[in-house]
């Protein structure tokens, strides 16, 4: 029995111990921060110290009313523009001074050009088989090669004209009339030696025959600016020859004339004729 009292007895005096450590280091703590903390008073001023904010301040501050406010020249426009110095600053823009650009300018020589410049090639004589006359001048070759006379105007074979103030086709009347001076024979026209893409411009012969002066001189087909074939075009336009005159269908008109080098053993290839019913 005394035992068990002795141990509550110590229990109680544990416990009794730390409540007085607990709340003597309490106090320490607050006394540590009262005396970091120094004691802050917020002074109000007096309302005769405080400066009239609406302008001129009260006392010694006062402006003296008749001395004379300097005046900013720059305001007026009085300042003279030649006497301020001015600043470039963009050198690397066209902005330069009146006495700059009042000179005339200067032409210097060109610079040389950095690589050489690339070649044309030069056409070279060459066969070429199976022509389609798409046009009067207009000839294709191999399904997507084309290849337009030169001194020539381009034309379509949808073209009609107007004669005695009747409309005719002459744009395929003209390709029939090609057709039949080609007669599906080759061509030795100038070409590049790697070929081409496209439509090319050049000039050619059939049988030692210029196609191109075979229209005109016959009026199947106008000739471009500063052409040599403009004067042969002309005298077809004066004949009323071609597609300068009547429509041939009308008047019965026979197909274009043959080569001298075909017999008359040799059919023509192309069976697009000048009928009368076209």
């Amino acid at each position: 029995m005394k035992r068990h009292l002795t141990t509550i007895a110590g229990g109680l005096l544990g416990i009794f111990l730390t409540v007085a450590l607990l709340k003597s280091g309490a106090s320490v703590i607050q006394g540590q921060q009262s005396a970091a903390t120094p004691e802050f008073t917020l002074e109000t001023p007096e309302l005769s110290d405080v400066p009239d904010l609406g302008g001129v301040e009260t006392g010694t501050a006062e402006t003296d009313v008749g001395e004379a406010v300097p005046i900013d020249p720059a305001e007026n426009g009085t300042v003279d523009p030649l006497s301020t110095p001015v600043r470039d600053i963009a050198p690397e823009q066209f902005g330069l001074p009146e006495e700059v650009t009042a000179k005339p300018l200067e032409r210097i020589e060109a610079r040389q050009s950095l690589s050489d410049p690339v070649a044309k090639p030069e056409p070279i004589p060459s066969v070429l088989r199976h022509p389609v006359a798409l046009s009067a001048g207009l000839i294709q070759f191999d399904g997507d090669r084309l290849l337009q006379l030169d001194g020539l105007v381009s034309q379509t074979a949808d073209r009609t004209c107007d004669a005695n103030g009747k409309s005719w086709p002459c744009g395929l009347v003209a390709r029939t009339a090609f057709r039949n001076f080609l007669r599906a024979r080759a061509l030795l026209c100038n070409v590049p030696k790697n070929g081409w893409q496209g439509t090319l411009t050049t000039t050619c012969t059939v049988n030692s025959i210029d196609p191109a002066v075979w229209l005109a001189e016959n009026g199947w087909a106008e000739a471009s600016a500063g052409s040599p074939l403009e004067t042969r075009v002309e005298a077809a336009k004066q004949s009323r020859l071609g597609i300068f005159g009547d429509d041939p269908r009308a008047v019965g008109a026979a197909q274009a004339p043959l080569d001298e080098a075909t017999t008359p053993q040799e059919p023509p290839l192309d069976t697009d004729m000048l009928q009368p019913d076209l």
